[in-house]
């Protein structure tokens, strides 16, 4: 499934700037495993102190937007998986700052995001991977608005490569 698949009805408006992230042609479970080799080496290349830099008064520091990820990618995967299932229940929203400030992700090492990572990340990969073409098309609610299956997967990959390029461009300068 790639983001040209889909129809513009199968995700919100605002997500479509973290779907605007990847290429119309790629491909989500390699959009998932590029993902998954840009945070490897990222957090590879970090030094410890770094985890704990802001780029301003009221910022994450690079540690809670590593965890900021691993979060909403288990949110998104588990809206993915109950619409795959054929869950018509509408889930909640969640407040990503009060999941910041639960986190104590700057009292988490490297090594141990990159775990939770890489627990994650393949979980989601293998739930997509085992998820047929006419599932990917099934659509649910999640935080008042339509998704589909393979949306979610692709919002996944577009949200973190969304944060690649914050990272890159306010924290790595």
């Amino acid at each position: 499934m790639k983001i040209s698949d889909l129809q513009e009805d199968e995700f919100n408006f605002f997500y479509a700037t973290y779907l605007r992230k990847l290429n119309n042609d790629e491909d989500l479970i390699s959009a998932l495993v590029d993902g998954k080799e840009w945070f490897q080496t990222f957090i590879g290349e970090l030094k410890d102190h770094q985890l704990l830099f802001r780029y301003g008064d009221g910022k994450w520091t690079i540690a809670e937007v590593l965890v900021h990820l691993i979060d909403t990618e288990r949110i998104f995967q588990y809206r993915a998986f109950r619409i795959s299932r054929n869950d018509k229940t509408p889930m909640p929203g969640f407040e990503q700052d009060d999941y910041i400030l639960e986190s104590k992700s700057n009292d988490r090492s490297k090594a141990a995001i990159l775990e939770e990572y890489l627990s994650v990340r393949n979980a989601t990969i293998s739930l997509f991977k085992n998820i047929s073409n006419d599932i990917m098309t099934r659509r649910g609610t999640a935080s008042g608005m339509s998704w589909s299956v393979a949306a979610l997967g692709l919002a996944i990959s577009g949200h973190q490569r969304h944060h690649e390029h914050i990272l890159k461009e306010r924290y790595l300068i």
